[in-house]
Protein backbone atom coordinates (compact mmCIF):
# COMPACT_ATOMS: atom_id res chain seq x y z
CA UNK A 1 0.00 0.00 0.00
CA UNK A 2 2.86 2.53 1.12
CA UNK A 3 4.60 1.81 -2.29
CA UNK A 4 1.73 2.45 -3.74
CA UNK A 5 0.80 5.78 -2.18
CA UNK A 6 4.44 7.01 -3.19
CA UNK A 7 4.40 6.10 -6.92
CA UNK A 8 0.82 7.87 -6.93
CA UNK A 9 2.41 10.96 -5.68
CA UNK A 10 5.78 10.64 -8.28
CA UNK A 11 5.91 13.09 -11.09
CA UNK A 12 5.10 11.24 -14.45
CA UNK A 13 7.69 12.34 -16.90
CA UNK A 14 7.77 11.74 -20.73
CA UNK A 15 11.42 12.07 -22.22
CA UNK A 16 11.25 12.32 -25.92
CA UNK A 17 14.88 11.35 -26.96
CA UNK A 18 16.96 8.84 -28.99
CA UNK A 19 20.61 9.28 -27.47
CA UNK A 20 20.87 6.32 -25.25
CA UNK A 21 23.88 7.97 -23.07
CA UNK A 22 21.06 10.87 -22.51
CA UNK A 23 18.18 8.27 -21.84
CA UNK A 24 20.33 6.29 -19.21
CA UNK A 25 21.54 9.19 -17.51
CA UNK A 26 18.11 10.49 -17.84
CA UNK A 27 16.18 7.43 -16.57
CA UNK A 28 18.71 6.74 -13.56
CA UNK A 29 19.03 10.45 -12.47
CA UNK A 30 15.28 11.60 -12.46
CA UNK A 31 13.95 8.39 -10.59
CA UNK A 32 16.12 9.32 -8.06
CA UNK A 33 14.69 12.68 -7.87
CA UNK A 34 11.68 11.43 -7.46
CA UNK A 35 10.22 11.52 -11.10
CA UNK A 36 8.48 8.36 -12.78
CA UNK A 37 10.31 8.17 -16.39
CA UNK A 38 8.86 7.05 -20.25
CA UNK A 39 11.01 6.73 -22.94
CA UNK A 40 10.48 7.39 -26.41
CA UNK A 41 12.75 7.33 -29.04
CA UNK A 42 11.11 8.84 -31.98
CA UNK A 43 8.51 11.44 -32.27
CA UNK A 44 5.89 8.97 -33.73
CA UNK A 45 6.08 6.97 -30.46
CA UNK A 46 6.25 10.25 -28.00
CA UNK A 47 2.38 10.65 -29.20
CA UNK A 48 1.46 7.68 -29.02
CA UNK A 49 3.03 7.22 -25.17
CA UNK A 50 1.34 10.74 -24.61
CA UNK A 51 -2.18 9.46 -26.02
CA UNK A 52 -2.17 6.15 -24.00
CA UNK A 53 -0.88 7.71 -20.81
CA UNK A 54 -1.27 10.69 -17.90
CA UNK A 55 2.21 13.16 -17.44
CA UNK A 56 2.79 16.05 -16.01
CA UNK A 57 5.99 17.25 -18.10
CA UNK A 58 7.41 16.17 -21.29
CA UNK A 59 11.15 16.62 -21.91
CA UNK A 60 11.52 17.18 -25.74
CA UNK A 61 14.49 16.70 -27.90
CA UNK A 62 14.25 18.50 -31.26
CA UNK A 63 15.45 15.90 -33.61
CA UNK A 64 13.84 13.07 -33.70
CA UNK A 65 14.12 9.93 -36.32
CA UNK A 66 10.18 10.09 -37.89
CA UNK A 67 8.80 12.96 -36.93
CA UNK A 68 10.47 16.16 -35.48
CA UNK A 69 10.29 17.34 -32.42
CA UNK A 70 8.64 20.56 -33.29
CA UNK A 71 6.04 18.74 -34.91
CA UNK A 72 5.74 16.69 -31.55
CA UNK A 73 5.53 19.92 -29.45
CA UNK A 74 2.60 21.23 -31.70
CA UNK A 75 0.69 17.82 -31.90
CA UNK A 76 0.75 17.42 -27.70
CA UNK A 77 0.23 21.48 -27.62
CA UNK A 78 -3.40 21.28 -29.71
CA UNK A 79 -4.50 19.01 -27.18
CA UNK A 80 -3.44 19.55 -23.88
CA UNK A 81 -1.39 22.44 -21.67
CA UNK A 82 1.19 20.01 -20.12
CA UNK A 83 4.43 21.70 -19.47
CA UNK A 84 6.73 21.19 -22.26
CA UNK A 85 10.80 21.55 -21.88
CA UNK A 86 12.81 21.91 -24.85
CA UNK A 87 16.07 19.78 -24.88
CA UNK A 88 18.30 20.12 -27.32
CA UNK A 89 21.66 20.79 -28.34
CA UNK A 90 20.13 23.82 -30.90
CA UNK A 91 21.00 27.39 -28.59
CA UNK A 92 20.13 29.61 -31.93
CA UNK A 93 17.71 32.42 -30.83
CA UNK A 94 15.67 31.15 -34.04
CA UNK A 95 15.05 28.07 -32.63
CA UNK A 96 14.10 29.47 -28.97
CA UNK A 97 11.71 32.02 -30.88
CA UNK A 98 9.86 29.21 -32.92
CA UNK A 99 9.80 26.56 -29.64
CA UNK A 100 8.04 29.47 -27.72
CA UNK A 101 5.53 30.54 -30.22
CA UNK A 102 4.54 26.74 -30.75
CA UNK A 103 3.63 26.61 -27.28
CA UNK A 104 6.88 25.24 -25.18
CA UNK A 105 7.30 26.15 -21.95
CA UNK A 106 11.22 25.70 -21.73
CA UNK A 107 14.34 25.38 -23.15
CA UNK A 108 17.61 23.55 -22.13
CA UNK A 109 20.72 23.44 -24.46
CA UNK A 110 22.97 20.28 -23.53
CA UNK A 111 25.10 19.61 -22.26
CA UNK A 112 23.28 20.23 -18.89
CA UNK A 113 23.30 19.70 -15.45
CA UNK A 114 20.66 17.33 -13.97
CA UNK A 115 20.59 19.77 -11.11
CA UNK A 116 19.54 22.59 -13.40
CA UNK A 117 17.10 20.31 -15.40
CA UNK A 118 15.13 19.43 -12.19
CA UNK A 119 15.25 23.00 -11.06
CA UNK A 120 13.54 23.76 -14.43
CA UNK A 121 11.02 21.09 -14.65
CA UNK A 122 10.24 21.73 -10.79
CA UNK A 123 9.42 25.56 -11.78
CA UNK A 124 7.01 24.52 -14.50
CA UNK A 125 5.35 22.77 -12.54
CA UNK A 126 4.44 25.25 -9.69
CA UNK A 127 3.99 27.78 -12.34
CA UNK A 128 1.24 25.82 -14.09
CA UNK A 129 -0.26 24.66 -10.57
CA UNK A 130 -0.66 28.78 -10.00
CA UNK A 131 -1.93 29.33 -13.10
CA UNK A 132 -4.13 26.60 -12.42
CA UNK A 133 -5.38 27.48 -9.39
CA UNK A 134 -4.89 30.98 -9.28
CA UNK A 135 -7.82 33.82 -8.92
CA UNK A 136 -8.64 36.06 -11.60
CA UNK A 137 -9.94 39.00 -11.48
CA UNK A 138 -13.10 40.59 -13.94
CA UNK A 139 -11.84 43.61 -15.52
CA UNK A 140 -10.72 45.06 -18.37
CA UNK A 141 -7.91 46.98 -19.80
CA UNK A 142 -8.06 49.55 -22.51
CA UNK A 143 -5.13 51.35 -23.64
CA UNK A 144 -5.43 53.16 -26.69
CA UNK A 145 -6.60 50.99 -29.60
CA UNK A 146 -5.53 47.71 -27.08
CA UNK A 147 -8.25 45.80 -24.87
CA UNK A 148 -7.56 43.70 -22.50
CA UNK A 149 -10.85 41.11 -21.07
CA UNK A 150 -8.73 39.69 -18.14
CA UNK A 151 -11.56 37.33 -17.23
CA UNK A 152 -11.81 35.90 -20.12
CA UNK A 153 -8.41 35.73 -21.32
CA UNK A 154 -8.94 37.74 -24.56
CA UNK A 155 -6.99 40.91 -26.21
CA UNK A 156 -7.94 42.83 -29.00
CA UNK A 157 -6.28 45.10 -31.32
CA UNK A 158 -7.89 47.84 -33.04
CA UNK A 159 -10.98 45.48 -32.72
CA UNK A 160 -9.83 42.41 -33.94
CA UNK A 161 -9.09 39.73 -31.31
CA UNK A 162 -5.20 38.28 -31.20
CA UNK A 163 -4.09 34.79 -29.93
CA UNK A 164 -1.78 35.11 -26.69
CA UNK A 165 -0.45 32.22 -24.93
CA UNK A 166 -0.65 32.52 -21.19
CA UNK A 167 2.71 33.72 -20.58
CA UNK A 168 2.19 36.47 -23.37
CA UNK A 169 -1.40 37.18 -21.81
CA UNK A 170 0.68 37.62 -18.52
CA UNK A 171 3.73 40.10 -19.51
CA UNK A 172 1.11 42.19 -21.70
CA UNK A 173 -1.07 42.92 -19.06
CA UNK A 174 1.69 43.87 -16.41
CA UNK A 175 3.06 46.78 -19.27
CA UNK A 176 -0.81 47.71 -20.05
CA UNK A 177 -1.19 48.04 -16.03
CA UNK A 178 1.87 50.03 -15.41
CA UNK A 179 2.01 52.99 -18.80
CA UNK A 180 5.14 55.41 -19.05
CA UNK A 181 6.49 53.31 -16.56
CA UNK A 182 9.75 51.69 -17.10
CA UNK A 183 9.83 47.74 -15.44
CA UNK A 184 13.61 46.35 -15.02
CA UNK A 185 14.02 42.92 -16.71
CA UNK A 186 14.17 41.97 -13.13
CA UNK A 187 10.51 42.67 -12.58
CA UNK A 188 8.59 41.18 -15.54
CA UNK A 189 10.45 38.10 -14.85
CA UNK A 190 9.32 37.89 -11.42
CA UNK A 191 5.79 38.73 -12.05
CA UNK A 192 5.29 36.89 -15.39
CA UNK A 193 8.08 33.38 -14.67
CA UNK A 194 8.19 33.35 -10.91
CA UNK A 195 11.32 34.15 -8.53
CA UNK A 196 12.09 30.62 -8.71
CA UNK A 197 12.79 31.21 -12.52
CA UNK A 198 15.99 30.21 -13.07
CA UNK A 199 16.34 30.30 -17.23
CA UNK A 200 18.60 33.03 -18.94
CA UNK A 201 16.60 36.21 -19.87
CA UNK A 202 16.73 35.92 -23.53
CA UNK A 203 13.36 33.86 -23.08
CA UNK A 204 11.84 37.46 -21.86
CA UNK A 205 13.56 38.97 -24.79
CA UNK A 206 11.50 36.44 -27.04
CA UNK A 207 8.22 37.20 -25.74
CA UNK A 208 8.83 40.77 -26.39
CA UNK A 209 9.18 40.00 -29.96
CA UNK A 210 6.31 37.81 -30.06
CA UNK A 211 3.98 40.87 -28.56
CA UNK A 212 5.58 43.26 -30.97
CA UNK A 213 4.75 41.13 -34.20
CA UNK A 214 0.92 41.19 -32.35
CA UNK A 215 0.28 44.75 -31.52
CA UNK A 216 2.78 46.78 -33.70
CA UNK A 217 2.37 48.33 -36.92
CA UNK A 218 6.00 48.13 -37.33
CA UNK A 219 7.86 45.64 -34.85
CA UNK A 220 10.74 46.74 -36.40
CA UNK A 221 10.12 49.83 -35.06
CA UNK A 222 7.55 49.74 -32.03
CA UNK A 223 5.12 52.27 -31.00
CA UNK A 224 3.99 50.82 -27.81
CA UNK A 225 6.37 48.39 -26.30
CA UNK A 226 9.91 50.20 -26.27
CA UNK A 227 13.23 49.38 -24.86
CA UNK A 228 14.76 51.05 -22.16
CA UNK A 229 18.31 50.02 -22.81
CA UNK A 230 20.03 48.53 -20.02
CA UNK A 231 17.08 48.19 -17.80
CA UNK A 232 13.89 46.90 -19.32
CA UNK A 233 10.96 47.62 -20.92
CA UNK A 234 8.06 50.16 -21.07
CA UNK A 235 4.50 50.32 -22.81
CA UNK A 236 3.26 53.79 -24.59
CA UNK A 237 0.04 54.91 -25.43
CA UNK A 238 1.99 56.73 -28.53
CA UNK A 239 5.54 56.44 -29.82
CA UNK A 240 7.37 59.59 -27.47
CA UNK A 241 9.27 62.06 -30.38
CA UNK A 242 12.47 62.53 -30.66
Amino acid sequence: MSKKRESDQRIRVLVVEDEESFIDALTIGLDREGFDVAIARDGQEALTLFAQGRFDVVLLDLMLPKLSGLDVCRSIRADSDVPIIIVSAKGEEVDMVLMLEIGADDYVTKPYRLRELVARMRAVLRRRESLDHGHEDEEQIQRGTIRMDVDARRCFVDGDEIKLRKKEFALLRLLLENPGRVLTREVLIDRVWGSDYVGDTKTLDVHIKRLRSLIEKDPKAPAHITTVRGVGYRFELTKPSV
